[in-house]
């Protein structure tokens, strides 16, 4: 039996791309900043977030009194499924964004790993400074998460020849090898050269890379951020990375956007970028082919995927 059958996408562009809808789903544009023009709030079933600053716009959902699904366009859900109450359910969009940020995530262990940054900056002042630096070959990796993005990372790894430890919330065996559970991540530090960090953020894995895991990395570690900010803890890694003994390569941050005045933004050991993981050209046809999906899913009356509360399914 159908529950869903109006849809607001966030603006009318994304609607667009996903045309033609499938047969009993209605859609309207609701951008979450103000109430939709041509449908009421009482009308709508279910919401599909903004990719861009959806945590802005999460205090909207509770304008629409009958929501029954709620569906982001992120790998993260964070505040999503309290904004939309117990009844609703809730999917995240997993899956479309490992390409892209499992590209950027490599691209950042090489560009501190090899001075990249530095020679950018060397270039304002057209110095010369050649230096003999860290290749990612050779490079023993910890990779704390083992989901869809974490895989992803994995695989594009293991031309690099690293030595490779992943890290998960449980030890187990997947088919791969073993997966270390997260409370290993301290004895585990001291023995890798490259932590990053992939994992969602929750309870669990809030400040995880915490000062005691941080003070474990050996001198010259570098710890990169493609996750979720909080997952690290900034005070400590901000005084590991000031004071020399550590890097850090940086997508996400606690807090984010990271304020002006902020110190890892003059440190010559860090390198942030502004959460641009799955903001790249593999994300539209990724993101529009998993929409279309879930509203063939809604218009039969099946379960969508990725569902992280359930609500009425």
């Amino acid at each position: 039996m159908q529950t869903v059958r109006t849809v607001t996408f966030p603006d009318q562009d994304l609607l667009a791309r996903l045309q033609p809808l499938p047969a009993g789903i209605q859609a309207s544009v609701w951008d979450l900043k103000s109430d939709p023009k041509d449908i009421d709030l009482a009308e709508i079933d279910g919401v599909v977030l903004p990719y861009i600053d959806a945590s802005d716009v999460l205090g909207s959902l509770s304008k629409a009194p009958n929501l029954k699904f709620v569906q982001t366009q992120s790998t993260g859900f964070d505040g999503v499924r309290e904004a939309a109450g117990p009844s609703a359910a809730v999917a995240s969009a997993s899956g479309v964004h490992a390409a892209a940020t499992a590209e950027l995530a490599i691209g950042l262990i090489i560009a501190k790993l090899r001075g990249i940054d530095e020679a950018v900056r060397n270039m304002q002042t057209g110095s010369w400074l050649p230096q003999r630096r860290s290749s990612l070959a050779d490079r023993r990796v910890v990779l704390v998460g083992v989901g869809g993005i974490g895989n992803e990372i994995a695989k594009r790894l293991a031309p690099f020849e690293v030595e490779l430890t992943r890290v998960g919330s449980s030890a187990r065996e997947d088919s791969v090898g073993h997966i270390h559970a997260s409370s290993e991540l301290a004895g585990l530090a001291k023995e890798h050269d490259i932590l990053v960090a992939v994992t969602p953020l929750n309870e669990r894995t809030h400040q995880l890379v915490d000062a005691v895991v941080l003070a474990a990395l050996p001198d010259g570690a570098l710890v990169v951020n493609v996750g979720r900010g909080p997952v690290v803890d900034t005070a400590a890694l901000t005084a590991e990375v000031l004071s020399g003994r550590l890097h850090c390569a940086l997508d996400v941050v606690d807090p984010e956007p990271l304020p002006s005045d902020h110190p890892l933004w003059s440190s010559p050991n860090a390198l942030i970028t502004p959460h641009i993981g799955g903001n790249a050209s593999a994300f539209e046809p990724r993101i529009v082919k998993f929409l279309s999906a879930q509203l063939a899913a809604l218009a039969s009356g099946n379960r969508p995927q990725n569902l992280v509360q359930d609500g009425p399914f």
